[in-house]
């Protein structure tokens, strides 16, 4: 049997940031909403049943909270591409996707949110 590339997805991980470029954005955290897919060869891992041999998504969760509740942003395109990079970062990984979301954003709308993705070969 050929496995395919498992699937991590970290969901609705809700953190604070300051985000925007209103001075109310400047001056204020808002919350955002982070969702992480990733994709990676997790045939030895399922096999010795050890956590050397897996991708550890409780560090990768620690690293994004640690780069959104301690820096400032703009863009949403800025903090998800520095998402996507920590989600993306270990050799491991095949695939990997962010998207993140600034409730409130628009009057009319639960929020807005961006997504981008990369293919490692």
């Amino acid at each position: 049997m050929n496995l395919n590339p498992a699937t991590i997805r970290i969901k609705n991980l809700r953190l604070r940031t300051y985000i925007g470029i209103n001075e109310d954005e400047i001056l204020n955290k808002q919350d955002v909403v982070v969702n992480v897919k990733i994709h990676y060869d997790a045939s030895l891992a399922k096999d010795t049943d050890q956590m050397d041999d897996a991708l550890n998504y409780k560090t990768i969760t620690k690293r994004i909270i640690k780069l959104v509740e301690d820096n400032r942003f703009s863009l949403l395109e800025k903090l998800t591409a520095d998402v996507l990079d920590i989600a993306a970062e270990h050799p491991w990984v095949s695939y990997a996707e962010a998207e993140v979301d600034k409730p409130h954003a628009l009057r009319f709308a639960d929020s807005v949110s961006l997504c981008l993705s990369c293919t490692k070969d």
